[in-house]
């Protein structure tokens, strides 16, 4: 498969090939779509978290929240079982 890239995407693979960064364009491409995935990834978690908090808002606007002392007493009594266990 042939992909073209701009003069100046060329230049800069060149440019890393030509420092010894990366051995080949193999290895630099490899790297670049282990990053794309990375970056992929970040996306859906960035998504998802919105979702969350768009969830949680509607919630607190139904009036659906807890006190959150009464949330980190309730943390705080599961860890002290999940330790005596």
């Amino acid at each position: 498969m042939q992909i073209p890239v701009k003069p100046e995407q060329e230049k800069f693979i060149l440019q890393k090939l030509q420092q010894g960064k990366y051995k080949s364009i193999d290895d630099l491409l490899a790297v670049a779509f282990q990053l794309l995935e990375q970056h992929d990834a970040k996306e859906k978690e960035l998504f998802e978290l919105k979702e969350k908090i768009a969830e949680g808002t509607q919630q607190i606007r139904e009036g659906k929240v807890i006190d959150g002392e009464l949330v980190f007493q309730q943390l705080q009594e599961k860890l002290e079982r999940m330790e005596n266990s």
